[in-house]
């Protein structure tokens, strides 16, 4: 019993010598057999571990410097497609210009032509009315005479001679009054 009292004396905490004993010994073999096996591979893992990251995190590094790389080709042939873009539409104005010039010397050239050839054949009309008024006012003036002088003129070189005569001094005195 007296050990029964003992044992009620003591702190129910806290382990007797021998079992701490025990405990102590089996805790340094669980350790050592635990640092001999278990920790060189969990060292390896962890190793292991800490490469792939560093592996990873060089290749992340090395593909932003690519995309940025990537980036800036993009940025200079953006550019470059601006300055092309903008050299295109200043030749399409150029050209533009161009055309309508040339559409604009085309269109007076006709102009000018067509006005000649209209000024031609007025000429021409006007030729062709004088020539008509000629032999018609020949014609007319020729049956006044021989009505007048009572014989008849029929004579057509003694015709012409006479209105010709007689245009001219119609002519020349219109141009006479004209200047006055």
């Amino acid at each position: 019993m007296y050990n029964l009292a003992d044992s009620a004396s003591q702190d129910p905490l806290l382990p007797t010598w021998p079992e701490f004993i025990i405990g102590t010994i089996c805790f340094i073999l669980v350790f050592g057999v635990l640092a001999k096996v278990l920790l060189p591979r969990i060292m390896k893992i962890l190793a292991e571990r800490t490469e792939l990251i560093e592996g990873g995190l060089a290749k992340a590094e090395k593909e932003q410097e690519q995309a940025q790389q990537v980036l800036e080709e993009y940025k200079q042939q953006l550019a470059d497609a601006r300055h092309e873009a903008a050299r295109l539409r200043e030749e399409a104005r150029e050209q533009g210009a161009q055309i309508i010039a040339e559409m604009r010397q085309q269109a007076e050239t006709e102009a000018r032509r067509i006005t000649e050839a209209a000024q031609a054949q007025i000429e021409s009309e006007r030729q062709q009315a004088l020539a008509s008024l000629r032999a018609e006012v020949g014609t007319l003036a020729t049956e006044l005479a021989g009505r007048i002088v009572g014989e008849s003129l029929t004579d057509e070189a003694r015709q012409s001679r006479m209105v010709d005569r007689f245009l001219s001094e119609l002519e020349g005195s219109s141009t006479a009054s004209g200047r006055s």
